[in-house]
C-alpha cells in the first residue's frame, strides 16, 4: 500500500481516503462519492479495528460482508481496497498508542475510555501507509471527526480532514451498521433518537434556552419508548465538546441511547432563531 501511494504521488495525483470497518451502508458509500471529487485515486480501507472496543463490546459479533464490500466499494469507484488484517497492523509485541487529552473526556469517551485512543492510533497508523492528501469522515460520530481533527493539527499531517453529513434512512434513523442488530419493535424505538433531537431544535426556536429543560424534556421522551436506556444526552460545544447551559448560539446536541443490547448515537446542530 505504501509503495502504491508512492507512485500514485509520483504522478502528481492526489489520494482521497475513505477509512471503514466495513458492512457498508448508504453512509459510508456518500463519502466515497465525496472522496471521488475530492482525490484522483480514491482508497477505501475496510479493517475492524480491535484496539477502539472495550471489554465485553461488540468486537466478535460485528457485521462483516467483505466481499459484497467490496462490490459496493468499486461501484462507487474506488481504486484500492486496503484489508489489512490484526496481526500485519498490530503485530505481536504492540506497544504504541495515540492519546488525546481533552475532547475523549466527553460524550462517548466517558463510557468507552479506550474508544478514542483505539480510534486515533489506527487511525494515525493508515494515514501513514495510505499517505492520503484528503480523508473523509461521517459526522454521525461527530466526536470521532473532532478527535481526528485534533490529532491531525497536533502531529502536523499534511492531510485535509472532512466531515461529510449524517446520511439517514426515510424515517430518518441515521445509517448504521450496528442497525442490523436491531428487531422490528426496537428499530421502532430507535426512531427516538432522531425525533427527540427535532424535538429539541423546536424547543429552541420557540425560545428555550436552558440546555437542562432541554436535555430533561429529550430524556422524558427517549425512556418512554420500550427497551431504551440512555447513556448520554449533551449539549455542548460543538468544537470543545464542552457542557453549555444555556444556547446563546450554536450547540451540538448529542446522545448515545441503548435500544436492547444495541448502542446508537445521533446528534444535530442546534441553532437558535437569532
Amino acid at each position: 500500500m505504501q509503495a502504491r501511494s508512492d507512485l500514485i504521488r509520483h504522478y502528481g495525483k492526489r489520494i482521497a481516503f475513505v477509512p471503514t470497518m466495513g458492512f457498508l451502508h448508504e453512509g459510508h458509500l456518500s463519502l466515497m462519492e465525496e472522496g471521488r471529487k475530492l482525490g484522483d485515486e480514491l482508497v477505501v480501507s475496510i479493517f475492524v479495528n480491535p484496539a477502539q472496543f472495550g471489554p465485553g463490546e461488540d468486537l466478535e459479533a460485528y457485521p462483516r460482508a467483505f466481499e459484497r464490500d467490496c462490490e459496493l466499494s468499486k461501484k462507487k469507484g474506488a481504486n484500492i481496497i486496503f484489508a489489512p488484517d490484526t496481526t500485519e497492523l498490530y503485530g505481536r509485541e504492540f506497544q504504541t498508542y495515540i492519546t488525546l487529552e481533552k475532547l475523549p473526556n466527553h460524550l462517548c469517551g466517558i463510557s468507552r475510555p479506550v474508544h478514542f485512543r483505539g480510534v486515533a492510533t489506527v487511525v494515525t497508523k493508515l494515514f501513514n501507509i495510505v499517505r492520503p492528501h484528503v480523508a473523509i469522515f461521517g459526522k454521525k460520530d461527530y466526536q470521532q471527526v473532532l478527535v481526528i481533527r485534533q490529532m491531525v493539527n497536533d502531529l502536523n499531517f499534511d492531510i485535509e480532514i472532512v466531515g461529510a453529513p449524517i446520511i439517514r434512512e426515510a424515517d430518518g434513523l441515521a445509517m448504521s451498521s450496528r442497525n442490523s442488530y436491531l428487531t422490528p419493535e426496537q428499530r421502532t424505538s430507535a426512531l427516538s433518537l432522531y425525533q427527540s433531537l427535532e424535538k429539541a431544535q423546536t424547543l429552541v426556536e420557540s425560545g428555550i434556552t436552558d440546555a437542562a429543560k432541554i436535555a430533561g424534556a429529550v430524556s422524558e421522551f427517549v425512556t418512554s419508548h420500550p427497551e431504551t436506556v440512555i447513556d448520554y444526552i449533551a449539549i455542548c460545544d460543538s468544537e470543545t465538546l464542552a457542557d453549555m447551559q444555556t444556547i446563546d448560539r450554536p450547540a451540538l446536541m448529542a446522545l448515545a441511547v441503548k435500544i436492547g443490547k444495541t448502542r446508537l448515537i445521533d446528534n444535530k446542530i442546534l441553532s437558535p432563531p437569532h
